[in-house]
C-alpha cells in the first residue's frame, strides 16, 4: 500500500510540476459536476464507518487519494491551472503538519489522576481542558484529557461523560484561537490574524454562554450520579495528580512559536527575496502569495521536524500509558488529502456563485455552515462558506488585499475612490466580517452535533469504548444528547448575537 501511495504522489507532483505555469490570468471555471468527487468523499466518510467498516478502514486511503487525483488532473489537464491545486495542496501540508506535530507532542505527556471523582472535580476538569483546547487545539487536549478524565471516574463512568467531553473539550472549547480548532487554522492560513476572533465580542461571549451553560448542565447531572455512587467514589484513593513527559511541554511552545510567526515575521523577511518573487510570477502568484507558500512549507518541515524530536526523545512510560499510535493521525492525514483536493472544485464555484445559493445574511451562514459542519467534517464546511461570504462581497477569499480589507474595513479609508475600484473594494459592506465571526461559530460550535462533525469526537468515542463505557449510538447522540441540549443553546446564540 505504502508504495503505491508513493508512486500517485510522485506522479502527481511530476504532473503538476511542469505545467503550474500554464495558469492562465483569468482560468476558466470548473464544471459543475467536478463537485461530485468532494460530495463522495465526505459521504463516504459519514456512512461507510456503518455501512462496512472493516472494508472502509482496509481501504480509505485508496478512495481518499483516487477521488483526490480526478480533481488534481482535471486542473492540471483540462483547466491548464495547476497552480489553484498547488496552492491547495500546500494548505494541507500547513494543517496537517500542525494537526500532526500537535497529536505527537500530546501523545508523550501523561497525566495519572487518581482520587475521588466529585462534580466539582470533574467540571474543573473540564473548563481547565477547555482552556486547553485553545493552547493545542481539541484534538492535542482531547487525547491529553480523556484517558484521566475517565480513570478518575472509573468507579461511576456513564455515556454522559463522554458526550460532555466531546461537546465542550473536542469541539466549542477551542473556538477563540487557530490553534484551537482545524477550521480557524484553514481560515488563519487564508489571512485571519491569529488573535483576531479573541477581540471580537461576539465570540468571546458566546464561548462563555455555551461552556458555561454546558458545564452547569454537567454539574446538575454529575451530581445526581455522584449520589447513587457516593459509597463507591468516597473508598477511591486518595487524591493525586502526576505527570509524565512534562519536558513535551517545551516542544508544544515552539509549535506554538511557529504558528505565530507563520504569517507575520517570517513573511516580512522573506517577501523582498528576489528568488521568491520569480517564484511567484512562475506559479502566477505574485510576490506577496508566494513568500506565503514558501512561508508555509517552511514552517511545516520545522513542525514535523520538531514532532520528530519530540517522539525520539519522549517518556517511553508515557507513551505506553496513553496507547500511542499513529492510527488516528494516519487516518487524517490520508482523508484530508483527498478533500483538500476534491474541495478545489466546489470552493471555486462558490465563489463565483455565491449570490445564487440564496443564503445572504450572517444567521443564514451561521446555521448553513453549523448544519453541514454536524454531519460532514467542519473543517471544509467552514472553507466552503467561508469562500461563500468573499463571493457575496465581490471578493476572493485567495487576495490577500480582499482578505485583509473584510476583516479590517477601516484600511479602506486609506486608498482613494478609483483605487477602491482598481482593487475590487468598491462595493465592501463594512460589516461584513460579522460573516466571518457567524461562519466561525457554526462550524467550531456544530461540530459537536455528531461523532462525524470534527475529528476527535471519533477518537475520544474509540477510547471511551475501549475502556469499556457503552456509547450512545451515532443516533442515540443526536436524539437523547445533541439536539436537546445543543440545539437550543444554539439557537440563543444565534438569536442574543447573530439574528
Amino acid at each position: 500500500m505504502k508504495r503505491v501511495v508513493v508512486g500517485i504522489l510522485t506522479c502527481l507532483v511530476g504532473a503538476l510540476w511542469p505545467t503550474t505555469c500554464l495558469a492562465s490570468e483569468t482560468p476558466a471555471e470548473p464544471h459543475s459536476a467536478m463537485v461530485a468527487p468532494f460530495v463522495v468523499l465526505l459521504l463516504a466518510i459519514a456512512l461507510m464507518p456503518f455501512i462496512h467498516k472493516h472494508h472502509w478502514e482496509n481501504h480509505y486511503p485508496k478512495v481518499a487519494i483516487g477521488l483526490g487525483l480526478i480533481s488534481a488532473l482535471y486542473y492540471v489537464f483540462i483547466l491548464h491551472n495547476a497552480a489553484r491545486m498547488l496552492t491547495s495542496m500546500i494548505e494541507y501540508v500547513g494543517f496537517i503538519a500542525l494537526i500532526g506535530s500537535l497529536f505527537v507532542i500530546a501523545g508523550g505527556i501523561h497525566i495519572n489522576m487518581t482520587g475521588r471523582s466529585t462534580p466539582t472535580v470533574n467540571t474543573g476538569l473540564l473548563a481547565l481542558a477547555a482552556v486547553l483546547a485553545n493552547l493545542i487545539g481539541t484534538t492535542g487536549a482531547s487525547m491529553l484529557m480523556i484517558r484521566p478524565f475517565l480513570r478518575i471516574n472509573k468507579y461511576r463512568v456513564a455515556a454522559y461523560h463522554v458526550v460532555f467531553f466531546i461537546f465542550i473539550v473536542s469541539n466549542i472549547g477551542g473556538a477563540l484561537t487557530p490553534i484551537g480548532d482545524p477550521p480557524l487554522f484553514l481560515g488563519y492560513l487564508k489571512g485571519v490574524p491569529f488573535l483576531w476572533l479573541l477581540t471580537k465580542p461576539t465570540v468571546v461571549l458566546a464561548w462563555l454562554i455555551c461552556v458555561g451553560a454546558l458545564l452547569v448542565l454537567f454539574f446538575v447531572i454529575d451530581s445526581m450520579n455522584f449520589r447513587k455512587h457516593r459509597q463507591e467514589v468516597t473508598q477511591a484513593a486518595e487524591d493525586r495528580v502526576e505527570l509524565e513527559g512534562t519536558h513535551n511541554f517545551l516542544w508544544l511552545f515552539v509549535i506554538i512559536g511557529l504558528v505565530l510567526v507563520q504569517r507575520a515575521e517570517w513573511v516580512k523577511l522573506i517577501e523582498p527575496r528576489p528568488v521568491i518573487a520569480a517564484m511567484g510570477e512562475v506559479f502566477g502568484w505574485g510576490a506577496q502569495k508566494a513568500a506565503e507558500s514558501f512561508t508555509t512549507v517552511v514552517i511545516a518541515v520545522l513542525m514535523v521536524g520538531v514532532a520528530c524530536l519530540a517522539y525520539k526523545y519522549a517518556n517511553k512510560n508515557a507513551l505506553r500509558e496513553n496507547e500511542f499510535n499513529f492510527g488516528p493521525i494516519r487516518e487524517v492525514g490520508f482523508l484530508f488529502i483527498g478533500i483538500f483536493a476534491t474541495m478545489v472544485p466546489a470552493l471555486d464555484l462558490l465563489e463565483k456563485h455565491a449570490g445564487d445559493l440564496g443564503i445572504t445574511t450572517v444567521g443564514q451562514f451561521f446555521w448553513g455552515s453549523g448544519a453541514l459542519s454536524s454531519v460532514l467534517d467542519n473543517a471544509p464546511t467552514y472553507l466552503n462558506f467561508l469562500t461563500a461570504a468573499f463571493g457575496l462581497q465581490h471578493l476572493s477569499l485567495e487576495n490577500p488585499v480582499h482578505v485583509q480589507a473584510l476583516l479590517q474595513p477601516n484600511i479602506v479609508n486609506q486608498y482613494t475612490a478609483q483605487q477602491l475600484i482598481d482593487l475590487g473594494l468598491h462595493k465592501l459592506d463594512g460589516n461584513a466580517w460579522q460573516y466571518v465571526v457567524a461562519i466561525s461559530l457554526g462550524s467550531v460550535f456544530f461540530g459537536a452535533n455528531t461523532y462525524i462533525g470534527n475529528g476527535p469526537n471519533f477518537m475520544v468515542k474509540s477510547i471511551a469504548e475501549a475502556s469499556g463505557v457503552k456509547c450512545p449510538s451515532f443516533f442515540g447522540y443526536v436524539v437523547k444528547y445533541s439536539l436537546p441540549i445543543l440545539l437550543p443553546l444554539f439557537a440563543a446564540v444565534w438569536w442574543i448575537f447573530l439574528r
